[in-house]
């Protein structure tokens, strides 16, 4: 193990580690030990975990989800340059939403301090202006009808569960919590089950695990390993990673074979409605697996880690910037090499789209904020340095989403419900299903909220109302996880639909109790 050592002293003996030193992992810092590190070394370990995000968002925002169950091969180019960021600022400021969904959190404790409630976070994030999908929008809806959080999250009101939501706007609960892991996952434990659950919240607190042991250690094996131990090992999560970890020491500098591995693996997607029985897949453990991917073996090279985590595929401009976020915060922003800071000065005073927060402001707020949260964890300021009381990572209790739920089948519905066609049915056999879609207007018409019933063998399951408008939108038409294992008529049925307005019916998932062990081979 490594540690930051020319600024950080381990105390209770407050014995200075030279800087080759190394200390053995049995040796590892116990919840007794504290770190100290000077407030500039903090304020650089931060500025490069919040640039860092930046960075890596912008790389690989122009192959976000082109590349679906295939890696980006190294012929393909990605420019850089210093004009990126500040293009991408200008024409398409919704690319940075794993950016400016954690300012609302930061404006949420600077408004409100520490103890913020999770409800404070959620009416925050609910109301808004931003758009929103999968989980996040979910859970908007969510909260705008009266569910509030935990709820809101869990995955039998929100079909996206699972997703990657949480874990690409983690990274503010492990900035502000420098060295104090279990911290950092109490807050993300509270906000991250506004949109998720199980394995959907593992992959923001494992993230925020990483950010905070990475103001503590050098050595990113180190991190990643030990942010794994706040992860039940239960969980499919934890083995995901694992297995990341495993196949990097079985195939050192060869991050391709590892890739190949996870796909084999970990590519089922079982929740997220949008990517079951498809190559999309925005699920939170295959996405972490590219972001862990990058990091062990960009080796500690921001370049190549930026790269190599865009490479993997999927969601490739979330996953970069979680990876360059936490070797931003490893090295610092000083450290970041010159040509992948080009451009970033240019942005550092303008506010994200949709909020009153730029870079500079969340550099100020978010030192605030950690050295706020070093004092209420026992630590203290001495002079130029500040006193940080070290967390041991712990886990969080075990949490499953769909458990002993299997998808069987994806039916192509295409249809509308309208003043013309009042009714759509289908028929599945199984325990459950997701009816994919959305509500539409004329262009002419104002934003209202339409009505559907959802019937099941002739019984109302519920009346679900659609509104119009994108930001309130529901992100699914209807969904049902607990209907007895048989056949089942589904009915869908306009009640408030008037001319001009229309409910799009566009897929069915449908799910059982009965694992259908699909393998088939010709």
């Amino acid at each position: 193990m490594k540690l930051f050592l020319k600024s950080i002293l381990i105390t209770p003996f407050i014995v200075a580690i030279s800087c080759s030193s190394h200390l053995p992992k049995e040796k590892l810092l116990s919840g007794s030990d504290t770190v100290i590190i000077s407030k500039a070394k903090l304020q650089d370990k931060l500025k490069g975990g919040w640039a860092g995000q930046v960075i890596g968002c912008t790389y690989g925002g122009p192959t976000e989800f082109r590349w679906n169950g295939t890696m980006i091969n190294d012929h393909v180019p990605i420019p850089w340059d210093e004009n990126k960021i500040l293009w991408w600022y200008e024409n398409h400021p919704g690319l940075y939403d794993d950016v400016y969904m954690d300012m609302t959190f930061v404006e949420t404790f600077e408004k409100y301090g520490l103890d913020a409630p999770d409800s404070l976070h959620a009416l925050a994030f609910a109301h808004a202006e931003y758009p929103l999908w999968h989980a996040n929008q979910a859970a908007r809806y969510n909260i705008l009808n009266g569910i509030m959080p935990p709820a809101s999250g869990h995955w039998k009101n929100n079909p996206h569960a699972d997703d990657i939501d949480f874990q690409i706007e983690a990274d503010f609960a492990g900035l502000m919590s420098p060295g104090m892991v279990n911290s950092a996952i109490e807050i993300g434990n509270r906000i991250g089950h506004i949109m998720n659950y199980g394995d959907g919240v593992y992959g923001g607190i494992y993230v925020a695990a990483m950010y905070s042991l990475a103001y503590v250690y050098d050595d990113i094996e180190l991190i990643v390993s030990e942010a794994l131990k706040t992860i039940p090992a239960e969980s499919e999560f934890h083995q995901c990673i694992a297995n990341i970890i495993q196949w990097h020491k079985k195939y050192p500098g060869d991050w391709k074979s590892t890739w190949f591995e996870a796909q084999k693996k970990w590519t089922s997607e079982k929740g997220c409605p949008a990517g079951v029985f498809v190559p999309f897949n925005i699920d939170a453990k295959i996405n972490a697996a590219y972001i862990v991917i990058g990091l062990l073996y960009g080796e500690g090279d921001f370049g190549s880690t930026v790269d190599i985590s865009t490479r993997c595929g999927f969601d490739s401009d979330c996953n970069p910037a979680n990876a360059a976020g936490i070797l931003g915060t490893m090295i610092g922003y000083s450290q970041i090499p010159d040509f992948w800071k080009k451009g970033i000065n240019k942005v550092e005073e303008i506010n994200f789209r949709y909020t009153n927060m730029s870079l500079n402001k969340v550099y100020d707020i978010g030192y605030r904020h950690a050295f706020e949260m070093i004092k209420k964890n026992g630590g203290k300021e001495e002079g130029e340095n500040l006193m940080i009381k070290y967390q041991t990572p712990q886990s969080v209790p075990l949490e499953a989403a769909f458990n002993g739920l299997f998808p069987t089948e994806r039916q192509k519905l295409n249809k509308w419900l309208s003043t013309k066609n009042s009714e759509i049915s289908f028929e599945i056999k199984g325990c459950g299903f997701v009816v994919t879609g959305s509500a539409h207007k004329e262009s002419q018409q104002p934003d209202i909220v339409l009505e559907v019933d959802v019937f099941a063998d002739g019984q109302l399951l519920e009346t679900v109302k659609m509104p119009t408008s994108s930001l309130l939108r529901r992100h699914d038409v209807a969904w049902q996880y607990e209907l007895p294992e048989k056949g089942h008529s589904i009915t869908l049925k306009a009640r408030n639909i008037p001319e001009g307005y229309r409910v799009y019916a566009e897929d069915a998932v449908v799910y059982s109790t009965v694992d259908p062990g699909i393998k088939t081979y010709y």
